[in-house]
């Protein structure tokens, strides 16, 4: 069954994703017109990191605006008209969107048809035997998504009180200026005549008095209004803390994890929509209540008042950039991998993304990546957070990249398309007794301003040995399981990288195996 009549089919929060990626970029009427040709396309054929692709992708916007033609022109009666007008008028944005640059628009369809497969193959999951498992992660999407309307609901309730605090402080200096004006007019009444002073003085002494007690009221008032927003802004970060967590060292590492699988043989790791969009959430969150905070600071500096609240305010700002910070540099990731051996004067690939790039505004002054090998022991030195002294140990040609974001997915990447590993610098290893190869590693790392340079931040991400990882998951768990589990499954499970290469890998590791049984 076509994937568009079974998206038509979506419902609640599904449905909903499915429609939000459509707009202007890309009208949904054109999905739904064109939707068998859509789907018969070869849109995976097109490499969107090769510049030199983008022929095939010409050919295809091309095609895509010859058939929307064709079908305008088919048209009759009175509906019949207004869908032409319509679809000429598609016609013609398309061209004027994506005519410079085609390769966007094979993006942004191949997009669309990945996120509506997923989401189909989800709903129709739900009902499979799998459905158990899949209802579990529609739970826990559900509770992060409701943590969201907390969220918001929290954030929209501390903008009301700002509001309302700073409605009642602007009036509080308004009442101050008065009574400054009326102690300016008590003492001018020393240069009057005794009695013009006692005629005017009891009605300026009885009306400073009664400014004066209002002032004093209020600015208790305004004292425990301050105190009231910096509690409710602690409950929204402790919120903000927990789902970040979530989103951060649950989610994400897990994806982190399917991706090392992935590269020894497992099931693909899935895409990063999700992940996304909860990235971009947790930044627009964030970015929000610090900026409420710095109002709420502004207020205090305007008018001070004695009292805790300063204390109070520099530990929220403390804490809300230590948050925006670990969400900045957690999600710089390697969303494409390099191969795990690189030979020398031999081109690689490998893609990194900053998740919440577009949220941020980090696009606004495009950020570039630099990427460089380093050895085992720098790698292990940053991994602890150690100063290590800044050399590479080789040389990367083309290993400098800048990131770019593209409208249509809302994505903030880099690709590096042909970079080369030069040359390597080994120790000096005469006399060691170890015949084991010395490990290297790449290092991307950036520098991302945010706010206009309000906030900077230096990010590094290490590319780890996913198959060293596995291997050493598997053996792990292997005393356990041996017993338990067929070879052949662990084989093909643990393994299937290696059964490719023809190799006497498995026997190896089998005869290593049973010496120690």
């Amino acid at each position: 069954m076509a994937v568009w009549i079974q998206a038509q089919q979506l419902q609640g929060d599904a449905l909903h994703q499915m429609q939000s990626l459509y707009g202007q970029h890309f009208p949904i009427e054109v999905r739904h017109y064109l939707s068998q040709w859509i789907e018969g396309q070869l849109w995976d054929a097109v490499d969107l990191e090769n510049p030199q692709e983008e022929f095939k992708a010409k050919r295809l916007l091309d095609g895509l605006i010859q058939e929307l033609q064709n079908k305008a022109e088919h048209q009759v009666g009175e509906d019949g008209f207004l869908l032409k007008i319509k679809l000429g008028h598609y016609a013609n944005q398309l061209k004027s969107t994506y005519d410079r640059c085609p390769l966007e628009l094979v993006r942004c369809i191949k997009h669309i048809l990945y996120t509506e497969q997923r989401l189909v193959r989800e709903a129709t999951n739900s009902a499979s035997p799998l459905g158990a498992m899949m209802d579990s992660m529609s739970q826990k999407y559900q509770q992060i998504n409701q943590a969201f309307e907390e969220l918001r609901m929290f954030t929209q309730d501390t903008e009301n009180d700002l509001r309302k605090l700073q409605h009642n402080q602007e009036y509080f200096i308004i009442q101050y200026q008065e009574s400054l004006r009326i102690q300016a007019q008590l003492s001018s009444l020393a240069s009057l005549p005794p009695a013009d002073r006692q005629l005017r003085e009891p009605a300026l002494l009885s009306k400073r008095a009664t400014v004066e007690a209002w002032l004093t009221r209020e600015a208790n008032t305004l004292q425990k209004y301050r105190l009231d927003l910096a509690e409710k802004h602690q409950k929204t970060l402790q919120l903000l803390r927990k789902q970040q967590t979530l989103i951060l060292d649950d989610e994400l590492i897990q994806w982190k994890r399917r991706q090392q699988l992935a590269g020894n043989g497992g099931p693909p790791e899935g895409g990063l929509d999700i992940l996304q969009s909860w990235c971009e959430k947790l930044a627009e969150t964030i970015w929000q209540n610090r900026q409420q905070i710095r109002r709420a600071e502004h207020l205090r500096q305007q008018l001070p008042i004695p009292g805790p609240i300063e204390d109070l305010l520099n530990e929220l700002n403390s804490t809300i950039t230590d948050i925006i910070s670990a969400l900045v540099t957690s999600t710089f990731i390697i969303e494409k991998q390099p191969p795990q051996v690189l030979k020398t004067q031999t081109k690689f690939a490998a893609t990194v993304r900053l998740l919440v790039g577009g949220k941020l505004n980090v696009h606004m002054n495009p950020p570039q990546v630099k990427a460089t090998i380093i050895s085992e022991q720098q790698a292990k030195a940053l991994l602890k957070n150690e100063n290590t002294r800044n050399e590479s140990s080789g040389e990367i040609l083309n290993n400098n990249c800048v990131m770019e974001y593209h409208q249509t997915t809302g994505t903030l990447s880099a690709h590096f398309r042909n970079m080369s590993l030069k040359r390597i610098k080994r120790s000096d290893r005469r006399g060691a007794e170890s015949v084991t190869e010395e490990k290297f590693t790449i290092l991307f790392e950036s520098q991302f301003s945010i706010g206009g340079n309000e906030l900077v931040f230096q990010v590094k991400h290490l590319l780890i040995n996913k198959h060293t990882l596995s291997f050493l998951s598997f053996f792990i768990h292997i005393s356990g399981l041996f017993r338990r589990r067929p070879w052949r499954t662990s084989c093909n499970i643990e393994f299937g990288v290696l059964l490719s290469t023809q190799q006497r890998f498995l026997y190896f590791l089998t005869h290593t195996i049973m010496i120690n049984y």
